[in-house]
């Protein structure tokens, strides 16, 4: 939430060949948003659904999935139910340092993009991220083609 996922993911949708992207958040994209037990079934089930279709999709080569995934067993959950056996996953952590993270939600906000109460879900789950087996990337103060590069270096 603020770090840059989307726009980092968009840009290497357009660099890395025979691409596809899926932001997890389309497959919740409700109003009102409503959490509960079985709201995060039902995101999870859209979200392997929709990447198992692309798994297994010969059109493409890259598959680029975004969400925010600030818990190790909501990355392990979703990883369960992929068929990656001829897949190769990067599991990567998009994180900000406090600083740029509130400029970045402060413009959302200021633009209408974001309510208020975003900064501290954001922090707190910022602060997630260093805990997860994941490689983490600091976005702060780079550019996204600087970011993006890192990413297909991994």
């Amino acid at each position: 939430m603020g770090v840059g996922k989307t726009t980092v993911c968009q840009h290497l949708k357009k660099e890395l060949n025979n691409s596809v992207f899926l932001d997890g958040d389309w497959c919740w994209d409700a109003s009102p948003f409503q959490v509960t037990d079985e709201t995060k079934r039902m995101v999870l089930d859209n979200i392997c659904y929709l990447l198992n279709n692309f798994i297994h999709c010969s059109a493409y080569e890259n598959i680029i999935f975004c969400w925010v995934m600030h818990e190790q067993a909501i990355i392990d959950e979703i990883l369960s139910k992929l068929d990656t056996e001829k897949c190769i996953t990067k599991i990567i952590s998009l994180t900000a340092d406090e600083t740029n993270l509130k400029s970045r939600l402060t413009a959302d906000i200021l633009k209408g993009i974001r309510t208020p109460d975003v900064i501290d879900r954001s922090m707190a789950r910022n602060e997630m991220c260093k805990i997860l087996n994941t490689v983490r990337i600091d976005t702060s103060g780079r550019a996204v083609r600087e970011i993006a590069e890192e990413i297909k270096s991994l």
